[in-house]
């Protein structure tokens, strides 16, 4: 009887110490409401840009602007390459460039991330920002798993 009061209490004496340490009986944790974070100047610039995805076979590339803008200083965009055939042999900075709504192509300046091979892929590309920032950009992405020419766009 003494051993089935200890298997009882040691578990819920565990549990209890783990949502105490997690912060689930703290009463000053915001609402879900609250967490919203509210546009900013900063967030203009870092984030609050839609992702873009392009399923054709064999890879999927999804795009992501994380620090694009007007007001940015280096443009930044979070890039993930899935494929369940064949290898992400290709050089980055070579396939991908960037182009303005004059048609005018700007390249890479660095690409820090996930180095050739592989089933998946990710990282950050950066571009240096355009001045004056035209009205749009697209990002292309040439010969990436047999796609002549993949376009990711955003209106600025």
């Amino acid at each position: 009887m003494r051993y089935s009061l200890y298997i009882f209490i040691i578990p819920v004496v565990l549990i209890a110490l783990f949502l105490f340490y997690t912060g689930a009986f703290d009463s000053r944790q915001k609402s879900p409401a609250e967490r919203v974070e509210q546009p900013t100047q900063a967030n203009m610039v870092t984030g609050q840009w839609e992702t873009k995805t392009d399923e054709q076979p064999p890879v999927t590339i999804k795009v992501t602007p994380i620090e694009f803008g007007k007001e940015a200083d280096v443009w930044r965009f979070q890039i993930v390459f899935d494929t369940h055939s064949g290898s992400l042999d290709d050089d980055i900075l070579m396939v991908a460039a960037l182009a303005d709504n004059k048609g005018n192509l700007y390249k890479p300046t660095t690409w820090e991330g996930a180095g050739p091979g592989g089933h998946h892929r990710e990282g950050i590309l950066e571009f240096d920002s355009l001045s004056p920032a035209p009205q749009f950009v697209k990002l292309k992405i040439r010969n990436v798993g047999g796609v002549a020419e993949r376009l990711f766009m955003w209106s600025i």
